[in-house]
């Protein structure tokens, strides 16, 4: 297919338009002009490209890409390397943050539902970026995050008692612990995100809240792979989801 056409298509369905973004959303690095592969992953890091160059990528999609908001705009060092390896080997590159996390069937949020087994009842908060379900059935906040470490492949830092139950959560992924004074005037039991900061645990202690957080990677892994399928199955292309491990 067209990269135009790809590109004019995921811009569409992620309704981009919408987001106020700390990033350029669509395509930011351009390479072939025909695409028959893409290869998906969180982060546009080195690692990624040059795995997905073995793997015959004309085409990079990721959650993380490039031009971040008050970052040095200047082309060199490390982002000069980057940049020079995709137009090398005319790899393009497209990358979608908040309208990929906020996407209610192919974003991190709704996709990190379905891995943890939580029924989406409502996405609140700004831009809708807080996804808001329950559990199945009442667990203990200990047996609930053991299970995201089982689901993750990583273990989560939980901040409340372990032994309180729980139905209600609230969750946002990535670096969304800004958000945990929201998630407190939702009333959930739990909020969830990927990361923590040193105000988030006084907030859960004092809110009662439990806050897990359960990796800014580790949550981020399934919408970007859920769009490639998605991709894949519409257009016909070949797909690939590469997976660099990062322990944040």
């Amino acid at each position: 297919m067209e990269l135009k056409q790809l590109v004019n298509y995921t811009r569409q369905i992620l309704q981009v338009e919408r987001f106020t973004d700390y990033c350029p959303n669509g395509l930011q690095v351009e390479g072939k002009s025909q695409i028959k592969k893409i290869v998906t992953g969180v982060s546009a890091s080195m690692d990624f490209l040059e795995a997905a160059k073995v793997a015959g990528a004309d085409a990079v999609l990721v959650h993380h890409g490039y031009f971040w908001k008050n970052e040095d705009a200047c082309v060199v060092g490390l982002k000069r390397n980057r940049i020079k390896f995709l137009l090398d080997n005319q790899m393009s590159l497209l990358a979608y943050h908040l309208p990929l996390d906020a996407h209610q069937e192919f974003g991190n949020n709704a996709q990190l539902g379905k891995v943890l087994g939580l029924n989406v009842q409502d996405y609140s908060g700004s831009q809708c970026l807080i996804a808001q379900g329950s559990l199945g059935e009442l667990q203990t906040l200990s047996q609930f995050s053991e299970h995201i470490g089982n689901q993750l492949g990583r273990v989560p830092l939980v901040i409340g008692d372990l032994n309180r139950s729980i139905k209600n959560v609230a969750w946002c992924t990535g670096g969304a612990q800004g958000y945990m004074n929201d998630a407190i005037e939702l009333g959930v039991d739990v909020f969830i995100s990927g990361e923590v900061s040193e105000q988030t645990v006084h907030l859960a202690r004092e809110s009662g809240v439990a806050y897990i957080a359960a990796g800014h990677h580790a949550t981020e892994r399934y919408g970007v792979k859920a769009l490639g399928e998605h991709l894949s199955n519409q257009f016909g292309l070949a797909h690939d989801f590469i997976d660099i491990d990062n322990p944040v």
